[in-house]
């Protein structure tokens, strides 16, 4: 199985009421199973962190209107995903946004054939759900971060792999 190594730029974006937006997605190679994730993906070329992250927001949302703040955490993932292997640094953003319409049609060709819909959810939404999301912590890490504000340096979240 080939294995891809990439560095990848998520963002945790809140709306005005402190909703996230996650987006549900399945393996094209195995469409049974599914996870809510945050919007992001790879670095390309010479780009930085912060410019991966708001391009990948907007392919995959068409959410432009963004307030990029500092990185809240850091991971690693290790996972197969579309026939490949896939081992991610990740990098999560804060983002904050008054934009609250999605717009798909900028997404990839394996975009639209692996995400299935794009939901906000409130805090209280993520700890309540049986729902697989990712990063596994997402919402107490979402809790202490609306009850906290942003950590003076990432909190780094350790790896996982599926």
């Amino acid at each position: 199985m080939t294995v891809v190594r990439r560095r990848v730029a998520r963002v945790v974006l809140l709306d005005p009421a402190d909703r996230i937006l996650l987006l549900n997605g399945v393996d094209p190679a195995d469409p049974a199973v599914g996870s809510w994730f945050t919007p992001g993906g790879g670095v390309e070329g010479g780009e930085s962190l912060e410019e991966t992250a708001l391009r990948e927001l907007a392919e995959e949302t068409g959410i432009t209107d963004v307030r990029l703040g500092p990185v809240l955490w850091e991971r690693s993932s290790s996972f197969s995903f579309d026939g490949r292997r896939w081992e991610q640094d990740e990098w999560y953003h804060l983002g904050r946004t008054d934009t609250v319409d999605v717009d798909t049609s900028g997404q990839t060709d394996l975009e639209r054939r692996s995400v299935s819909s794009l939901r906000w959810w409130t805090c209280g939404e993520l700890l309540r759900t049986r729902e697989t999301v990712y990063p596994i912590r997402l919402a107490e890490l979402l809790r202490t971060l609306l009850d906290e504000g942003p950590p003076q340096s990432p909190i780094p979240l350790g790896t996982e792999r599926d």
